[in-house]
């Protein structure tokens, strides 16, 4: 069956319910969405309207915390693994989304099917594209598996930092020597959320080919983000347009891995090349 795609307003962050007190419902309400446009941010980037992004990509969220009751009124369980492309025109809060996935906890559904069919409706409507949607059942909780990001660790090395907000002018590439192929990881990512100012935690791996990124400088600029407020999303699409900017690789691609908030953790990925599969959703031990 084809779904048709309802975009509904979008506001500014500043709009939402983050950082105000909210009452939880507890019966389904998919108005309590709240979708924001990837547009505003991306035009800092230098990304206008209508042209050709120069990335693709993904967000993948897992949602923890998501229950419902079935037709004899017990109540059920599962884990939400949402997969949102990066070319959809929004992103939806994330505190909207986490009082909209509560407002199942008392809604009777006939099944996981009716459950799966309302998300995505809701979900896609939000986001302004087709979700990809799937449940893990408590039956299923056993096969779950942790995994953290290969790459060489950037941490290892001992440097001096003085410079709390990104500043892309560190980035460097001697881009007079032979092309390399590597891949980085960093968990010293931090920053801040948009709106409120909370600590959102996380790990980056930068994957690419092309003249050396001088590690200790692509850590100064890691840090860097310790005191800036973006949301998830937009975090890795910056890191991602500086890098591509400042170091000209051939290839790239940044893979954020968050810890949750809320019972949702959001996984921002954005390449310029396929690989052929998309980037392994095994939880890390922060998360």
């Amino acid at each position: 069956m084809q779904m048709t795609i309802t975009t509904p307003p979008t506001g500014a962050p500043e709009a939402s319910l983050l950082g105000k007190p909210a009452t939880y419902q507890s019966h389904y309400d998919a108005s309590l969405l709240f979708s924001i446009a990837r547009q505003d941010k991306r035009n800092e980037l230098g990304l206008v309207t209508g042209s050709t992004l120069p990335f693709f990509g993904i967000d993948i969220w897992n949602a923890y915390e998501l229950s419902w009751l079935n037709l004899r009124g017990k109540p059920q369980i599962a884990i939400a693994t949402i997969t949102v492309p990066a070319d959809s025109p929004n992103i939806i809060e994330s505190k909207s989304l986490k009082l909209y996935l509560n407002s199942f906890n008392q809604t009777r559904l006939e099944g996981t099917e009716a459950l799966l069919e309302r998300l995505r409706t809701d979900l896609s409507n939000g986001f302004g594209a087709p979700v990809q949607l799937t449940l893990a059942l408590p039956d299923q909780f056993g096969t779950l598996r942790f995994g953290e990001l290969d790459g060489i660790l950037l941490d290892r090395l001992d440097i001096e930092v003085d410079t709390y907000t990104p500043d892309s002018a560190l980035l460097r590439a001697a881009q007079h020597e032979p092309a390399v192929e590597e891949t980085l990881v960093s968990h010293l990512l931090k920053s801040n959320c948009l709106v409120t100012g909370q600590p959102d935690w996380g790990s980056v791996q930068i994957k690419y080919i092309g003249a050396a990124i001088d590690q200790e400088r692509l850590l100064r600029y890691l840090i860097g983000f310790r005191e800036h407020n973006e949301f998830h999303e937009q975090c890795v699409e910056r890191i991602f347009m500086d890098i591509l900017r400042q170091c000209r690789p051939q290839k790239l691609a940044v893979y954020g891995r968050y810890t949750r908030r809320g019972g949702l953790d959001i996984n921002p990925w954005r390449s310029n090349f396929s690989t052929g599969r998309a980037p392994s959703n095994l939880r890390n031990a922060r998360q």
